[in-house]
Parts: structure tokens; C-alpha cells; sequence
């Protein structure tokens, strides 16, 4: 009998010890979850589709979904800011960062560079912007879209967002690019247009904000004609989101709940103009504000941009990949069929 008590009393103990491990190991798992984890983000150019990932940042939005986020953008990018008034501040500058495991840019763009100019190949997995909302902004001398032809028009690069608005723009006119109407590259800021290098431009919210103030004239809103674009998007490198599923979808979790707060809560808005990007003139805050309530509450990947991104640019290095390579709605998807985006906006 004695015996069955000491090899009972001895097996409750290594229970008890076994228990006590088990228990230790969870309290550090849970202490490692409470750590965020590093993430480097490149936020590409300077642009009113940003804004909600700055307020994720400053709310702390990412921090609560374990997320140690860093996020800047290039050189390049602030120069072109800088040429149409907006002077980002030096310490969200950085060149090294076209290798971020995740960047905010332009699907379209990510898609021809990687085809045409063996750049990263990066998934989309949630986009903004699914047809050019651009407005095309001019010379006081031009005053409806008829007298843009034969005119200049600027835009960044090919294959960039301005870009595929242009020749998507061309092609509803009717108008053949280089005799109808010839396309500027390098132009999408305002000092090309004051200098004289052209006669307008393709311009998103913070130029068309302040076009009135400058004195020109914004002569069409593009988004009257319907041009499908894999616009402004949550670009993830494809060999590291295979084994960071993780933390992409928490990625995405922050910048949708980040979203709603920008949409709900106008001063959060505000500020992050001011301290990121220097804007605080209130009637270009309040242009740009009515735009951001533009952006989509569930913004699933833009397939027909995507699509319309591989007609455009059609070509050999192009049909070397699918559309179907470069997005993934998956991490939306389950966001919305729990009922979380729905209720961020109760």
C-alpha cells in the first residue's frame, strides 16, 4: 500500500514538474507575442494613399497587433514631393529600401518592372485604388480636355499608376500618344508644369489639392472614365510572405483598422499630414480628407487592374507570367468574412 502512495506521490510530481514547464514555456510565448516584431516598410512616393499606414504608426495600431514597424520613403521620392511644395522630414527618408519585405505602391508598376526590368516580384495583397483617380491638372490656358490635344502631358515612369492613366486616358479619347497628345515622362510634379516642360500633368490628391492655390486649372477628374488600375496596394516580396503569413495579415489587420480611424476620426488625419509630410494649409488638408473618404473600406487586390495592367502592356516579357502570379485576396477575404472590417465602422 505504502508503496502504491510513493509511486503515486512521485508521479504527481512529475506531473506537477511537467505542468510547471508547460506553463513557463506558454508565459514566455506569450511574453515573445507581446514583443513586436521588426518590419520594414517602403512607402514608395508621397501620396494621400499613405496616410492611413503613418496613423497606424502613430496610433500605436501596429504595435497592438505585435508589429515594430519602420517606415520610410526614398530620396527620390521626397525630391518630387519637394517639387510641388510638400517637404517630408529628414528621418522618414531613406535610400537603402527597395528590399522591405513589404512596400505601398503601385501594383501596376511592380508588374511591368518585374517583367521589364527583372525587379522584385511582390504580391498584391490588398489595394486602395482600383481605377485611375488622378485628375489631369493644367496651364491656365487650358480649360476642357478638347484643348489638351496636341498638348504635353507629364507623368512619373512607365509603367507607373500616371503612366497607365495616360495611355488609358489617350485610349478613351481616341487620341494616339506621341501624335494626338505627347507624354511627358519625369513630369508628374508641378515644377515640370511652372518651368514650362509641359502643358499638364497627371495629378493625385496632394497636387490637385493644391492646383487651385497655384493658380491652375484642374481640367478633368479621371475617375469619370472608368480606367482599371492595380493602383496604391500592400505589396508583399513573394519569398517572404511564404513563410511571414503571419505577419502579413497583420499587417493588413492594422492598416484596415488604421483606415477606419483616418475615415472616423479627422484629427488623427491632420496630424499625420503635419508631422509626416509638412501640409498645414487646412483648405489642401480638406481636399485631401475628402479624397481619403474615397478610399474603399474592403480593399480586396485589384484583379482587373491587374489584368488591364498585362493588356496595356502587352508583350513577350509580360506573357511570361499570369495575372494570377501577383495577387492574393485571402488575407481580405478573412478579415471580411468575420465581420471585422464591418465592425470597425459601428
Amino acid at each position: 500500500m505504502m508503496g502504491w502512495v510513493s509511486q503515486g506521490v512521485r508521479k504527481m510530481n512529475v506531473w506537477k514538474k511537467a505542468m510547471a514547464a508547460v506553463l513557463a514555456m506558454s508565459a514566455g510565448e506569450a511574453l515573445a507575442a507581446q514583443t513586436p516584431e521588426p518590419l520594414e516598410v517602403a512607402l514608395g512616393d508621397v501620396s494621400l494613399n499613405k496616410v492611413s499606414f503613418l496613423i497606424a504608426a502613430d496610433a500605436g495600431i501596429f504595435a497592438k497587433n505585435g508589429l515594430n514597424v519602420r517606415q520610410y520613403i526614398t530620396p527620390g521620392a521626397a525630391e518630387v514631393a519637394r517639387n510641388s511644395g510638400v517637404v517630408v522630414p529628414p528621418e522618414f527618408v531613406k535610400a537603402d529600401i527597395g528590399s522591405a519585405a513589404i512596400a505601398i505602391g503601385g501594383g501596376s508598376p511592380m508588374i511591368y518592372r518585374a517583367a521589364n526590368a527583372n525587379g522584385p516580384i511582390r504580391i498584391l495583397i490588398a489595394t486602395t485604388e482600383y481605377h485611375i483617380r488622378d485628375h489631369i491638372i493644367a496651364a491656365p490656358s487650358i480649360k476642357t480636355v478638347a484643348d489638351l490635344k496636341g498638348k504635353r502631358l507629364g507623368y512619373s515612369v512607365p509603367g507607373a499608376v500616371t503612366h497607365v492613366g495616360a495611355l488609358g486616358f489617350a485610349r478613351k479619347m481616341g487620341w494616339t500618344p506621341g501624335k494626338d497628345i505627347v507624354l511627358v515622362g519625369g513630369g508628374n510634379a508641378l515644377k515640370p508644369l511652372q518651368d514650362g516642360k509641359e502643358d499638364a500633368l497627371m495629378g493625385a490628391g496632394m497636387l490637385f489639392a493644391k492646383a487651385k492655390e497655384l493658380k491652375y486649372n484642374d481640367v478633368i477628374d479621371l475617375t469619370a472614365y472608368d480606367i482599371p488600375v492595380a493602383g496604391s496596394s500592400i505589396l508583399a516580396e513573394r519569398g517572404w510572405l511564404g513563410s511571414h503569413r503571419d505577419m502579413a495579415a497583420r499587417f493588413v489587420k492594422s492598416a484596415i483598422e488604421a483606415d477606419a480611424l483616418m475615415k472616423t476620426n479627422r484629427s488623427a488625419f491632420d496630424a499625420a499630414l503635419v508631422k509626416w509630410f509638412n501640409i498645414k494649409d487646412k483648405p489642401t488638408q480638406d481636399a485631401m480628407y475628402r479624397e481619403a473618404l474615397e478610399i474603399p473600406r474592403k480593399p480586396y487586390p485589384a484583379v482587373e487592374g491587374v489584368k488591364f495592367t498585362f493588356e496595356i502592356y502587352d508583350s513577350a516579357a509580360m506573357r511570361k507570367f499570369k495575372p494570377e502570379d501577383f495577387y492574393d485576396r485571402s488575407f481580405v477575404e478573412s478579415l471580411d468574412k468575420s465581420g471585422f472590417i464591418d465592425g470597425l465602422y459601428k
